[in-house]
């Protein structure tokens, strides 16, 4: 049996970028549907780390006070990390207001805000492939619901399926600007665990992150409630695999306020670890959120930024169904859009993710356990180059021992300026974009020099 249906959006993935595409374009009055292969009470359910960065900006399309019932922790303020090669604890403050959030409320309550704006959602169905007109505009999805054939037919499909989307692997992307520079070793695969301990922590005011013997891998410690903890570990799927389940449990067995503690969810995902598309628009196509690299590289965080992607790719598809022209370039203001919010940002944080596979993990464990926690939060969210002399000269005696360590780190941070500012200048037409990537490929070869690692991209 086959069902066709026709719409003006097709938004694939009810996460955070479908669910505001999908109310932005619905808003304005195109007929939406959301395709979410999870069933009506299973969507929603998302493997994250629930800390939320930027926790107080949200597009109004789905405003905050829509979704801050699933904020459950608004009280913390601050990275805490657990150095045990150096047997300390280093505490950073962290700009900006922070979240823990119940990931599986938030995500109902973004469905329902949608709803409320008039999109349809359509759960059980498996998007299997992608249909093209000759000219290679994309038409729509076929996949299946409940052994069933479904197809769909619109204007616009907005790819919203998360990291690794069978999407674009189904799409011709000949002919258009869409990055398709992506592989598996960009990404980061994590698990996480939901947990309840018999007694309040002692550290529910922070996010706790912990490095595992190797430099790929991290754990963290994310405090719901006091009592309620999300566990997780992560690794760059470029490293040697670990063993999440076993070496997340092995960690747990050594704290003492996880004795008692049961586990009442369990969920892996991969998570892009890499920097935002250099274009996600291809004819009749957006990607946006997991889909399109919009996270932060350095931690696989993204909610704010799926956000804000989610409800650009909306926006940018009402224009585009309005003036009849679906084409890349009545597109592509989109991708100038979220270069210019937070992709230049992110994209230079990416370059901390680089050097990080190429430094050992306890030179530096031991070179963050010397650094202040003040200076060093400075250094990392101001604008400007303390991580460097000025940062030194104030922890000489701490730091001996790892002052070249801290001028390659200064170096870096230079060349991450340099980048984000080049990342400011992004093309505002497709026929320009080649000339950037060039100026952008010649930046990156002299990060890999400085930072001696390997080629990313």
């Amino acid at each position: 049996m086959s069902t066709s249906h026709e719409y003006d959006v097709v938004v694939v993935g009810a996460g955070t970028a479908g669910c505001y595409a999908a109310a932005t374009a619905a808003g304005e009055g195109l007929n939406v549907a959301v395709v979410e292969r999870k069933t009506a009470e299973e969507a929603g359910h998302i493997a994250c780390g629930d800390a939320l960065k930027g926790a107080d900006a949200f597009p109004e399309v789905i405003p905050k006070s829509r979704i801050e019932g699933a904020f459950t922790n608004t009280g913390v303020d601050h990275g805490r990390f657990e150095i045990p090669q150096e047997d300390t604890v280093l505490d950073i403050p962290v700009p900006g207001e922070l979240a823990v959030i119940d990931r599986l409320e938030y995500g109902r309550l973004l469905i329902e805000g949608a709803e409320e704006s008039g999109a349809e959602f359509h759960y059980d169905t498996v998007v299997q492939d992608v249909t093209q007109a000759d000219d290679g505009t994309v038409t729509g999805i076929r996949g299946k619901r409940r052994g069933d054939v479904v197809e769909y037919s619109a204007d616009i499909v907005v790819d919203g399926a998360g990291a690794l989307s069978i999407l674009q692997d189904k799409t011709d992307f000949s002919g258009t600007h869409f990055d398709t520079n992506v592989s598996y070793s960009q990404f980061c695969s994590a698990y996480r665990e939901i947990m309840e301990v018999p007694d309040p922590v002692e550290w529910d005011d922070a996010l706790v992150f912990k490095p595992t013997e190797r430099a790929a891998g991290y754990l963290w410690y994310f405090p719901r409630t006091e009592t309620t903890i999300n566990a997780g570990l992560g690794f760059q799927m470029n490293e040697e695999p670990m063993r999440l389940v076993d070496d997340l449990k092995r960690d747990l067995q050594t704290r003492p306020e996880f004795e008692g503690a049961t586990v009442t969810d369990k969920l892996g995902a991969a998570l892009p670890t890499r920097r935002p598309y250099d274009s996600a628009v291809a004819p009749g196509f957006i990607a946006a959120g997991d889909a399109a690299g919009h996270v932060n590289p350095t931690t696989g965080g993204g909610i704010a930024g799926a956000a804000y992607a989610g409800t650009y790719a909306g926006e940018q598809a009402v224009y585009a169904v309005s003036e009849g022209d679906v084409s890349e370039s009545a597109l592509w203001r989109y991708n100038d859009r979220v270069m210019n919010h937070f992709g230049a940002r992110y994209a230079g944080l990416d370059v901390y993710n680089v050097l990080s596979t190429a430094v050992d993990v306890d030179d530096l464990m031991g070179l963050l356990a010397s650094l202040p926690g003040e200076k060093l939060a400075e250094a990392l969210y101001s604008g400007s180059t303390s991580f460097g002399p000025a940062l030194l000269a104030k922890t000489v005696r701490d730091s001996f021992g790892y002052w070249s360590r801290i001028l390659e780190f200064y170096r870096t941070k230079n060349l991450a300026d340099e980048l984000m500012d080049h990342y400011s200048r992004y093309p505002g037409r497709p026929e320009a974009v080649g000339v950037w990537q060039s100026e952008r490929d010649r930046l990156m070869e002299q990060i890999y020099d400085v930072t001696g690692a390997d080629a990313k991209y």
